[in-house]
């Protein structure tokens, strides 16, 4: 009865009637690791008014195909430069009547496109703000760090966390006066879910005088974690 005894100590997972069935220990273990980030994606839109939708769109797309050379001074092209949005809506403006009421009326058309920039060299990511800010563009719409190649940080972090796992059922065991026995599952992500697989914090913002823009890449936080289930030992 010495399996039962200790399933019901430890609350753990498994039949407490059997004389002959094994106690279990269930835990999660988990992991984390703080990277840098080796690229960073930036959004960016020009966006124009004209009294027709094609002048709208034609001053955006020249806007945007400017932006798009601007990247090229800086090495960037091909997959690393892709369109992320285009509108085209008609705008409006608020005007006053004789009465004094206002009132909005058409005023032409609102077109904006978005270009995903991907910086690859990061020192130079807040010269590349300033000089897009400096040809035209209006508006930035964030900016994404991350690993070009994440899997390997990835499988060492899950790795870690299979570890933990042993660990502390290792103390579970001992503290029960009893040792593991086979490893019974291995579950990842755990059945109540795991954490995020990475998150960064970044900072940045618009400088005066055509000063780069000041971007901070932080770090990146891989985390993994598993669900493992130990036989106890007899």
């Amino acid at each position: 009865m010495r399996a039962a005894v200790l399933l019901l100590a430890l609350g753990l997972a498994g039949p407490a009637l059997a004389e002959d069935a094994p106690g279990r220990i269930s835990v999660i273990g988990r992991a984390s690791r703080e990277v840098a980030p080796d690229f960073a994606t930036v959004e960016i839109a020009v966006e124009s008014r004209g009294q027709t939708p094609a002048a709208a769109l034609d001053q955006t797309s020249a806007a945007a195909r400017k932006v798009a050379e601007l990247a090229g001074e800086f090495g960037i092209a091909g997959p690393d430069l892709a369109t992320a949005a285009v509108s085209l809506r008609p705008a409006s403006k608020t005007v006053r009547e004789p009465g004094g009421q206002m009132r909005d009326v058409p005023d032409g058309y609102q077109a904006s496109n978005a270009v995903s920039v991907r910086v690859r060299d990061l020192k130079r990511l807040g010269a590349l703000i300033r000089r897009l800010l400096d040809g035209g563009a209006d508006r930035i719409g964030g900016v994404a760090f991350g690993l070009s190649d994440p899997g390997q940080t990835e499988n060492a972090v899950r790795a870690e966390a299979v570890r933990d796992g042993k660990r502390q059922a290792e103390i579970l065991a001992e503290a029960a006066g009893t040792r593991l026995g086979r490893l019974e599952s291995l579950v990842s992500p755990p059945r109540e879910g795991a954490p995020a697989p990475m998150h960064a914090r970044t900072f940045a913002k618009a400088a005066p005088g055509g000063l780069a823009v000041p971007v901070e890449p932080g770090t990146l936080t891989v985390e993994a974690a598993v669900e493992v289930t130990y036989q106890v030992a007899p």
